[in-house]
């Protein structure tokens, strides 16, 4: 039984010693598999402003594959943090241009950190990087952590921003669906603003008008902005009155519909309108050249007029009681009495008022008393130079010159002064009527517009035969001219 139980244990030794073996030799090929890997024999040194948490054994990565390993660290004399990095055979030799960045896997992982190589592409590969070269700090990157990031702001900014993300919270709280019913519009959203950069790229001189422009707006308003804060403040009070008046408002609403319509039939008759009034405006141009001088001189007179017409206007309407013209219009009977309506005539002959007619109102006595003269007035118009110059003559009865006002004196005879030589005493009066008549020119009564001056040479102001039958005038009775 002895024998048996000792055979036992020692078989239980050897079968320990044999597993302890076992694990240690599964240790020591996973330490060499682990620590002892080999990367290429091509390395290079990549210099950072830190080494970011790297350990000797981080892989390299090139394009998503791993590609060598992390072999050593030194620190240069002016602080930078010097990688010594091995790349495989398949990707060495490296060229100028080459970007290494050391990246994490995870934003809030301190460990599992790499460097990635980024290789140029080949129109802009420089020269091969020799064994043992360096790629210099302006083409490494350095992993930011998320601790780093943070503290960059003080601990207002800090608060803010955590307020912020809890208003965001509280705005999205119990409206995700909502939220992202939204969200499903977003990806139309990019792609649409997407052509449109496109669009945009392929006309870079008129995005550069476009934000030229854009900026000498922009700075237009900030030049103006005292005017632009009173416009605000301006709209603001003015938004704030027609929210106070939301019925009213509503009600506005309701009508503008059939206001629309109505416009629409309005604007759609226009153009016919519109069509008519191309000849007008074609006959209008020059008319038009020639009004801007008639009103150049009408402005000083325009801004004289601004007192007279600011009195006129205190007298037609003025604060107090029967103080203005449109009181007293008031005492006057109703206008539309006056003009419009017709009433009996009535006339008292000594033995009561008889009607003998009718009396039509002012509007329709001076409609038919324009229709019937306008023959007249039509008949006249061509006589208007010789009345405006009658005017003329009529109000100057002297002249002025630098030593002051002067006259002219004629000496005019009349039928009864008139002599062959003789004195008025001894001329009778039938002679000095046959006098007369031998040397004036008598039974004038139809000249045409202008016979009072010398007929010109060539014959503008002389009227045709045509023009003498419409105007009942001759040619013959003109004022001027050899007496007959």
């Amino acid at each position: 039984m002895k024998d048996r139980g000792a055979r036992g244990e020692t078989q239980a030794g050897h079968a320990r010693v044999a597993a302890a073996g076992a694990v240690v030799a599964a240790c020591v090929l996973a330490a060499l598999l682990l620590f002892a890997a080999e990367g290429g024999d091509y390395r290079v040194k990549a210099r950072f402003l830190n080494a970011g948490q790297l350990v000797q054994g981080n892989h390299v990565d090139i394009g998503g594959t791993e590609a060598g390993l992390v072999e050593d660290f030194e620190i240069t004399p002016d602080g930078q943090a010097e990688v010594e990095i091995s790349v495989d055979e398949e990707y060495a030799p490296l060229r100028q241009g080459t970007r290494a960045v050391i990246r994490a896997s995870g934003l809030t992982s301190p460990s599992g950190r790499y460097v990635q190589l980024m290789l140029p592409a080949e129109p802009e590969a420089g020269p091969e990087i020799p064994d043992g070269g360096v790629i210099d700090v302006d083409s490494t990157t350095t992993q930011v952590d998320l601790d780093q990031f943070f503290n960059i702001f003080d601990r207002p900014t800090r608060r803010a921003l955590q307020n912020f993300y809890k208003g965001g919270q509280r705005q999205y709280a119990g409206r995700g669906d909502q939220a992202n019913a939204g969200l499903k519009y977003l990806s139309p959203q990019l792609a649409a603003s997407t052509r449109l950069f496109e669009e945009l790229r392929h006309e870079p001189p008129v995005l550069e008008r476009f934000l030229v422009d854009s900026s000498r707006f922009v700075t237009a308003l900030a030049e103006r902005r005292d005017d632009l804060a009173a416009l605000i403040g301006n709209l603001n009070a003015t938004t704030r009155a027609l929210g106070s008046e939301n019925e009213a408002l509503a009600e506005a609403v309701g009508r503008l519909p059939g206001f629309m319509r109505q416009a629409n039939t309005t604007y759609v008759n226009l153009r016919s309108t519109l069509d008519a009034l191309d000849p007008f405006v074609e006959a209008s141009k020059p008319v038009a050249k020639r009004l801007g001088p008639y009103l150049d001189e009408l402005r000083p007179f325009a801004r004289e007029a601004v007192p007279t017409v600011r009195d006129v206007s205190a007298l037609v309407r003025s604060r107090g009681a029967a103080n203005d013209v449109t009181e007293l219009n008031r005492t006057y009977p109703p206008l539309v009495d006056i003009a419009l309506d017709t009433r009996a005539r009535e006339i008292d002959f000594g033995s009561g008022p008889k009607e003998v007619g009718e009396r039509r109102g002012a509007f329709a006595e001076l409609t038919q008393a324009l229709r019937d003269s306008a023959p007249i007035v039509a008949h006249g118009r061509p006589y208007t130079p010789d009345l405006f110059g009658w005017f003329d003559d009529f109000s100057h009865t002297g002249a002025y010159d630098a030593l002051g006002s002067f006259s002219r004196v004629q000496t005019y005879f009349n039928a009864f002064t008139v002599s062959e030589g003789l004195p008025d005493r001894l001329l009778s009066l039938p002679d000095r009527g046959a006098a007369f008549r031998s040397i004036a020119k008598l039974r004038q009564t139809k000249r045409c517009p202008g016979a009072a001056e010398e007929a010109a040479g060539d014959g503008s102001n002389v009227w045709s035969e045509e023009q003498q039958e419409a105007l009942d005038c001759r040619e013959s009775d003109r004022a001027t001219g050899p007496i007959e």
